[in-house]
Protein backbone atom coordinates (compact mmCIF):
# COMPACT_ATOMS: atom_id res chain seq x y z
CA UNK A 1 0.00 0.00 0.00
CA UNK A 2 1.50 3.57 -0.94
CA UNK A 3 0.92 6.44 1.08
CA UNK A 4 0.50 10.06 -0.84
CA UNK A 5 1.87 12.93 1.27
CA UNK A 6 -0.56 15.22 2.01
CA UNK A 7 -1.35 18.52 2.97
CA UNK A 8 -3.83 20.53 4.85
CA UNK A 9 -4.76 23.92 3.29
CA UNK A 10 -7.15 25.59 5.53
CA UNK A 11 -8.58 29.01 6.38
CA UNK A 12 -10.67 30.48 9.13
CA UNK A 13 -14.05 32.35 8.61
CA UNK A 14 -15.54 34.66 10.72
CA UNK A 15 -19.27 33.34 10.06
CA UNK A 16 -20.93 30.70 11.79
CA UNK A 17 -20.11 27.15 10.67
CA UNK A 18 -23.36 25.93 9.64
CA UNK A 19 -23.69 29.21 7.12
CA UNK A 20 -20.17 28.45 5.86
CA UNK A 21 -21.29 25.04 5.33
CA UNK A 22 -24.61 25.46 4.24
CA UNK A 23 -23.43 27.50 1.17
CA UNK A 24 -20.40 25.28 0.27
CA UNK A 25 -22.88 22.00 0.23
CA UNK A 26 -24.53 23.79 -2.57
CA UNK A 27 -22.80 22.42 -5.71
CA UNK A 28 -24.08 25.49 -7.77
CA UNK A 29 -21.91 27.65 -5.54
CA UNK A 30 -18.54 25.95 -6.25
CA UNK A 31 -17.47 28.23 -9.43
CA UNK A 32 -18.14 31.38 -7.17
CA UNK A 33 -15.02 30.42 -5.02
CA UNK A 34 -13.78 27.31 -6.37
CA UNK A 35 -11.25 28.45 -10.34
CA UNK A 36 -10.39 24.99 -10.79
CA UNK A 37 -14.11 23.69 -11.80
CA UNK A 38 -14.41 26.30 -14.38
CA UNK A 39 -17.50 29.01 -13.98
CA UNK A 40 -20.55 26.61 -14.00
CA UNK A 41 -21.30 23.39 -12.67
CA UNK A 42 -24.32 21.63 -15.01
CA UNK A 43 -26.02 18.74 -12.68
CA UNK A 44 -25.93 14.91 -14.43
CA UNK A 45 -28.05 12.67 -12.40
CA UNK A 46 -26.81 12.29 -9.14
CA UNK A 47 -22.84 13.76 -10.14
CA UNK A 48 -22.53 17.20 -11.64
CA UNK A 49 -20.30 18.13 -14.57
CA UNK A 50 -18.10 21.06 -14.53
CA UNK A 51 -16.13 22.70 -18.19
CA UNK A 52 -13.02 24.48 -17.03
CA UNK A 53 -9.28 24.22 -16.88
CA UNK A 54 -9.26 20.59 -16.24
CA UNK A 55 -11.54 19.76 -19.03
CA UNK A 56 -14.78 18.40 -18.48
CA UNK A 57 -14.66 16.90 -15.51
CA UNK A 58 -17.75 14.66 -13.39
CA UNK A 59 -17.87 15.75 -9.71
CA UNK A 60 -20.14 13.32 -7.26
CA UNK A 61 -20.65 14.90 -4.04
CA UNK A 62 -20.88 13.58 -0.42
CA UNK A 63 -24.89 14.11 0.22
CA UNK A 64 -25.49 16.78 2.80
CA UNK A 65 -24.83 15.97 6.75
CA UNK A 66 -24.05 17.05 10.12
CA UNK A 67 -20.78 16.94 10.40
CA UNK A 68 -19.52 19.46 7.95
CA UNK A 69 -17.98 16.77 5.25
CA UNK A 70 -18.07 18.52 1.32
CA UNK A 71 -15.87 15.58 0.39
CA UNK A 72 -16.29 15.30 -3.33
CA UNK A 73 -14.77 12.94 -6.14
CA UNK A 74 -13.67 14.25 -9.60
CA UNK A 75 -13.31 12.30 -12.46
CA UNK A 76 -11.22 13.73 -15.26
CA UNK A 77 -11.86 13.29 -19.12
CA UNK A 78 -9.14 10.36 -19.23
CA UNK A 79 -10.85 8.64 -16.61
CA UNK A 80 -8.59 9.45 -13.79
CA UNK A 81 -10.42 9.82 -10.12
CA UNK A 82 -8.90 12.04 -7.73
CA UNK A 83 -10.57 12.28 -4.31
CA UNK A 84 -11.22 15.59 -2.44
CA UNK A 85 -11.36 15.53 1.27
CA UNK A 86 -13.18 18.96 2.11
CA UNK A 87 -14.35 19.79 5.80
CA UNK A 88 -15.95 22.74 7.98
CA UNK A 89 -15.66 22.01 11.48
CA UNK A 90 -16.50 25.23 14.57
CA UNK A 91 -13.89 27.34 15.53
CA UNK A 92 -14.69 29.15 18.02
CA UNK A 93 -17.85 31.45 16.96
CA UNK A 94 -16.87 30.70 13.32
CA UNK A 95 -15.44 28.28 10.81
CA UNK A 96 -12.23 26.25 9.77
CA UNK A 97 -12.66 25.17 6.57
CA UNK A 98 -9.92 22.37 5.30
CA UNK A 99 -9.20 20.74 2.36
CA UNK A 100 -6.60 17.77 2.20
CA UNK A 101 -4.49 17.76 -1.00
CA UNK A 102 -2.41 15.10 -2.19
CA UNK A 103 0.10 14.92 -4.06
CA UNK A 104 -0.87 12.51 -6.84
CA UNK A 105 1.58 10.13 -8.57
CA UNK A 106 4.17 11.59 -10.66
CA UNK A 107 3.00 15.43 -9.60
CA UNK A 108 6.55 17.09 -9.54
CA UNK A 109 6.90 18.93 -6.31
CA UNK A 110 6.39 22.10 -8.33
CA UNK A 111 3.16 21.06 -9.37
CA UNK A 112 2.35 20.12 -5.43
CA UNK A 113 3.28 23.38 -4.23
CA UNK A 114 1.47 25.02 -6.82
CA UNK A 115 -1.80 23.14 -6.46
CA UNK A 116 -1.66 24.19 -2.80
CA UNK A 117 -1.72 27.80 -3.81
CA UNK A 118 -4.38 27.26 -6.36
CA UNK A 119 -6.70 25.88 -2.99
CA UNK A 120 -5.27 28.22 -0.88
CA UNK A 121 -6.37 31.13 -3.09
CA UNK A 122 -9.63 29.38 -3.58
CA UNK A 123 -10.21 29.03 -0.01
CA UNK A 124 -9.26 32.95 0.93
CA UNK A 125 -11.51 33.59 -2.39
CA UNK A 126 -14.65 31.80 -0.10
CA UNK A 127 -13.70 33.52 2.87
CA UNK A 128 -14.01 37.06 1.44
CA UNK A 129 -17.46 36.17 0.05
CA UNK A 130 -18.73 34.79 2.95
CA UNK A 131 -17.23 37.33 5.45
CA UNK A 132 -18.76 40.63 3.17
Amino acid sequence: MTTMEARIVHVSINRNWRDVYDFTAKPETMPLWASGLGDRLEPNGENWIAHGPLGSVRIHFTPRNELGVLDHLVTMESGVEVNNALRVVPNGDGAEVMFTLLKLPGMSEEEFEADSSCVLKDLNTLKKFLET
